[in-house]
C-alpha cells in the first residue's frame, strides 16, 4: 500500500512495486499534462516534483516520472502541471513562459514549468550557469531556449507567494498523517528482510533499474525499496573520511563532495541532469558495475572502501576488490552497500584531476572517464592512482601506468612511458560511442593533459574554461 498527496488529499493506492510514477499518472490518474518523451530520463517531458518534509519544512525536487517508481512516493507530495494552475488562473510561472512566448509545439512546456516551478521554490539568484544547470534535463525539441531562458530570469526577479506556500502549514500535517510505510525504515529492518528475500531488486533511486521496466518491457516482481531509511541518506564526515550512505542522492553528494574535491563536484555536475541527480545514488552506481559508470573511476583514484552489510554482519572492502566482471560484484546473496567511505582531502593528499569525454558537454554518458589522485613532491611523483571508465569491462585502475609514474620525476619522458603502459592495462572495445582507438588515444591524452594542468596551471585545457 502506498499513501501519498495528490491535489490536497492523500492518495491510497495498491499497485505492482514496478509501476511508474509516469504510467500512474497518465493510466490511472487521468493526467496527461505529464508526457512521455523518451521513457528512459533523458528528455524531461515527464518532469514533476516531490515535496517532502524536511526539518519541518517543505522541500521540493524535481524527478524523472517514467523512472520513479511508485513506492518513492509514499509520504510525499506529488505535484504535476495541473496542480499549478489556482482558482481558475495560471500559476505565475505558467504565466511568464507565456509572456516570454517560451512555449511552441508545447510537447515539452508541462516538462520545463515544472523545473522551473521547483527552482523558484528553491530561491535561487538569477545566474545563466544555475538556470542552465536547472533545466540541463529539460529538451526543447523547438530550440525555443531563449525565451525559455528569458521566463526563468522573470521567475527569478519577480517570485512570488503561491497556493502550495499558503497551504505549507497544511501539507506538512497531512503528511505527518500518513501511515507508516510496508517498507523498510531502518538499516537492521532492511538486511532482515533482504536475507529473507535475497531475489528482490533493491531500488533506491531507481534511474538504472527502472529502465528494465521502460526500456526492455520487463516486470520486476519483487521490489525493496530503500527511500525510508534515514541512515541510507546520511552524509557525514569525520577527521579521516567522507560517509555516503549508500541511498543518500547525488544531488546532496556534490554539495560535500564540491567542497572536499572540486573537481569530483564539477563532474557530478555533468552527471546526467538535475532531475537524475534529485534520485540516483552512489551505491546504485556501484553495485550497477556498469564500466561507464562515472563514480567508479573517481572513487578508484581516491582509494574509497564500501561498508557491505549481510544480516547482523558487516565488512569493508576496497572498491578496487569490488568489481570482479562486466554488471559483476563481490556482493554475496543478501548483502548490500550501506556506505561509501571517501578518504577526506588533506594539504598533503595530492591533486585529484577528473576528465569526462563523451559527445555533449551536458546530460551524456562518458565514452571515456579518467580520474587521477598524484601527489608530486620535490619533482618526483610520489602517489599515483590512476583510474579510468570506458576502458575495459569494469571501471579499473591502470596498474601499470602507476607503476610507471611511482618515484619518477614529473616530466614529459615520465608520462609517455606511462602512455605506453596503458596499452598493456586495457584493451578498449568499439561501440556506437567510440571506437577502441579513439578510446587508447584519449586514455593517453588525458594523462598528458594532468601533466600539463599541474605544470602549467595558467594553461587552459578545458572547454569549460571558455564557456
Amino acid at each position: 500500500m502506498i499513501q501519498f498527496l495528490m491535489n490536497g488529499r492523500i492518495h491510497t493506492e495498491n499497485l505492482p512495486a514496478d509501476t511508474t510514477v509516469l504510467h500512474y499518472l497518465r493510466r490511472d490518474a487521468g493526467r496527461c499534462g505529464t508526457k512521455e518523451g523518451c521513457a528512459s530520463g533523458d528528455c524531461g517531458a515527464c518532469t514533476v516534483v516531490l515535496a517532502e518534509k524536511q526539518d519541518d519544512q517543505l522541500v521540493y525536487r524535481t524527478v524523472n516520472a517514467c523512472l520513479t517508481f511508485m513506492p518513492a512516493l509514499h509520504g510525499k507530495q506529488l505535484i504535476t502541471v495541473e496542480d499549478l494552475r489556482h482558482h481558475g488562473a495560471l500559476h505565475h510561472v505558467q504565466q511568464a513562459m507565456v509572456d516570454n512566448h517560451a512555449s511552441q509545439c508545447g510537447f515539452c512546456t508541462p516538462g520545463f514549468v515544472m523545473s522551473l516551478f521547483a527552482m523558484e521554490k528553491n530561491k535561487p539568484a538569477f545566474t545563466v550557469e544555475g538556470v542552465q544547470e536547472t533545466l540541463s534535463g529539460n529538451l526543447c525539441r523547438c530550440t525555443g531556449y531563449r525565451p525559455i531562458m528569458a521566463a526563468a530570469k522573470a521567475i527569478c526577479e519577480s517570485p512570488q507567494p503561491d497556493q502550495f506556500d499558503a497551504d505549507a502549514r497544511q501539507t506538512l500535517d497531512k503528511l505527518a498523517a500518513i501511515s507508516a510505510t510496508e517498507q523498510p525504515v531502518s538499516i537492521d529492518e532492511l538486511a532482515e528482510r533482504y536475507l529473507a528475500q535475497p531475489d528482490s531488486r533493491l531500488v533506491a533511486g531507481g534511474t538504472d533499474l527502472a529502465l528494465e521496466v521502460t526500456q526492455r518491457y520487463q516486470q520486476i516482481p519483487k521490489l525493496i525499496s530503500l527511500a525510508h531509511i534515514p541512515e541510507l541518506k546520511a552524509i557525514t564526515l569525520t577527521g579521516q573520511a567522507i560517509h555516503i550512505g549508500a541511498a543518500a542522492p547525488l544531488s546532496e553528494c556534490q554539495r560535500v563532495l564540491q567542497c572536499e574535491y572540486p573537481q569530483f563536484g564539477e563532474l557530478l555536475e555533468r552527471f546526467a541532469s538535475q532531475q537524475i541527480r534529485n534520485q540516483g545514488t552512489f551505491g546504485g552506481n556501484i553495485a550497477n558495475a556498469s564500466p561507464i559508470g562515472d563514480g567508479g573511476p573517481v572513487l578508484l583514484a581516491l582509494g574509497a572502501s564500501l561498508l557491505l552489510r549481510r544480516g547482523t554482519e558487516r565488512r569493508e572492502l576496497p572498491l578496487d576488490q569490488f568489481f570482479l566482471g562486466y554488471r559483476k560484484t563481490a556482493l554475496q546473496p543478501g548483502e548490500f552497500i550501506e556506505q561509501i567511505r571517501i578518504p577526506r582531502n588533506t594539504p598533503v593528499a595530492g591533486q585529484l584531476r577528473v576528465y569526462k569525454v563523451s559527445k555533449r558537454l551536458e546530460d551524456d554518458i562518458s565514452a571515456v572517464c579518467a580520474a587521477l589522485h598524484i601527489d608530486v613532491q620535490n619533482g618526483v611523483v610520489v602517489h599515483a592512482r590512476v583510474a579510468f571508465g570506458g576502458m575495459a569491462e569494469v571501471a579499473k585502475r591502470a596498474s601499470g601506468c602507476e607503476a610507471q609514474l611511482l618515484g619518477q620525476p614529473w616530466q614529459t619522458a615520465t608520462i609517455e612511458r606511462a602512455c605506453q603502459a596503458l596499452e598493456r592495462d586495457f584493451t578498449p572495445i568499439s561501440d556506437f560511442r567510440a571506437s577502441r582507438e579513439y578510446r587508447m588515444q584519449v586514455a593517453k591524452n588525458l594523462l598528458r593533459r594532468c601533466h600539463i594542468e599541474m605544470t602549467s596551471p595558467e594553461t587552459l585545457m578545458r572547454v569549460t574554461h571558455y564557456v
